[in-house]
């Protein structure tokens, strides 16, 4: 299929993104069968010549949502998330991955709190909140925390610091931990059954019930230990007829298929952009709660989405929000419902924290030598046929084709779930077989 020769670029990521992708993209969000794009405006920009923001000339000035205190915040943790994402999914190539960095962060986050001035910069530089004003990045936190856990958000999120047996904690460090991350620090027993009982009942009473209790045997020679969980079920804002589901091919590979439960809508109205860079095809999709699911579909089969995962920032997929446009096309999605339960530990020593692991100093907690010697995650993630409606907002029109676009998730992808709100990351997804992790 031919492109036009006058393509809408997507802007370039904030200069504040330590992120990998850095330069420019260009989304194809027209292609020449869209019509009603009327003639290319003029550029003035000969083809193969570069764009202001790549001669060193002034770029446009930071964009006015990341102004917001709250905003600016969730850019932050989401690029740590991004970053504890691409460190997942290089451990494990050939794997599903699954993750809700936020609560990851929010517990790092809670432990900066109790952090003297080396730990704590090493902590708020892997959170990038060495890109942001610092005096109130605990009471923004949350304020972020009752944002993306409002109840019609759909989505559940804790964090929670144990510390070894008999330590003494200093007051001055619970009262903040309480005030902005609603969450109090727990005290070994030494007894590992009634430690992991008590954990587990405080993950259930948190996720209501939504997450297996761990059969997993408590650490020994705990010291701190981190702990993140979330669950999520989306409910999509036009739901999925269930008659329609049925069993279809999920292509593995270039060889390899097996047959999942594929929901599909013959005239869904979604969000589409084409980028060239990435060669994969973005859809977003709308859930209730202004949240929404964007989609990174490659244009050949393959397990290989690194290219796809090195782009991912805050920046980027903010300006994905901003520049995708609204289409009508045959959509399948494979029925999803996975969890995830295991350590996180190798992962964040890698992100430029391995001194919480040596020599912290966390003497604005305990006067007792403490480091970081566990961090474990548990996650859930749902969705299915479910839906508010059974037709899509009237406020949606979408572009006319001349051709039938087909979206269909039948093959490895990556998904963003978004706050759109805040523009936080919620969860994220490497789906190399939807039958589970």
């Amino acid at each position: 299929m031919n492109t036009p020769s006058c393509i809408p670029p997507l802007p370039p990521p904030h200069p504040d993104s330590r992120g990998p992708r850095m330069q420019a993209f260009v989304l194809l969000l027209w292609t020449g069968a869209l019509l009603g794009y009327g003639s290319c405006q003029n550029t003035g920009l000969e083809e193969g010549s570069l764009a202001p923001e790549t001669t060193g000339l002034p770029v446009e000035e930071e964009d006015p949502f990341f102004k917001v205190p709250v905003n600016k915040l969730a850019a932050a943790v989401s690029n740590f998330g991004y970053d504890l994402y691409r460190v997942r999914s290089r451990e494990s190539p050939a794997a599903n991955v699954l993750l809700s960095p936020l609560s990851v962060a929010t517990a790092l986050s809670a432990l900066s709190l109790g952090a003297e001035q080396r730990t704590e910069s090493s902590i708020h530089r892997a959170l990038y909140y060495d890109l942001i004003s610092k005096p109130d990045i605990h009471d923004t936190y949350k304020e972020l925390l009752a944002s993306v856990t409002a109840p019609e958000k759909n989505l559940k999120n804790a964090a929670r610091i144990v510390f070894e047996r008999k330590l003494r904690i200093k007051a001055s460090f619970v009262a903040p931990l309480e005030k902005s991350y609603g969450t109090r620090p727990r005290i070994l027993t030494g007894n590992t059954h009634l430690d992991l009982q008590e954990i587990n009942n405080w993950v259930q009473a948190r996720m209501k019930g939504k997450i297996a209790r761990s059969t997993r045997e408590m650490p020994s020679g705990i010291s701190i230990l981190l702990l993140g969980v979330a669950y999520f079920k989306g409910q999509w804002v036009t739901k999925f007829d269930s008659r329609k589901t049925s069993l279809d091919d999920f292509h593995l590979d270039e060889e390899k298929t097996v047959k999942v439960p594929m929901m599909s809508d013959p005239k869904a109205i979604l969000r589409y952009g084409l980028d060239s860079d990435l060669n994969c095809k973005i859809a977003q999709l709308p859930l209730t709660g202004s949240t929404s699911i964007i989609f990174f579909l490659p244009l050949k089969v393959t397990q290989n989405l690194t290219i796809i995962e090195e782009s991912l920032t805050s920046e980027f997929i903010h300006d994905i929000d901003r520049e995708l446009k609204t289409v009508q096309a045959v959509l399948a999605i494979p029925r999803l419902k996975l969890s995830y339960e295991g350590e996180l530990t190798t992962s964040v020593r890698e992100m430029k924290l391995q001194s919480l692991f040596d020599s912290p100093d966390f003497s604005k907690i305990t006067g007792k030598p403490i480091k970081l010697t566990q961090v474990e995650h548990r996650s859930g993630f749902e969705w299915n046929e479910d839906g508010a409606g059974t037709t899509p907002s009237p406020g949606l029109q979408p572009s006319h084709l001349t051709f039938s676009l087909d979206y269909h998730l039948n093959q490895p992808f990556i998904f963003v779930l978004r706050d759109t709100d805040t523009g936080a990351l919620l969860f994220i997804g490497k789906i190399l077989d939807p039958r589970g992790t």
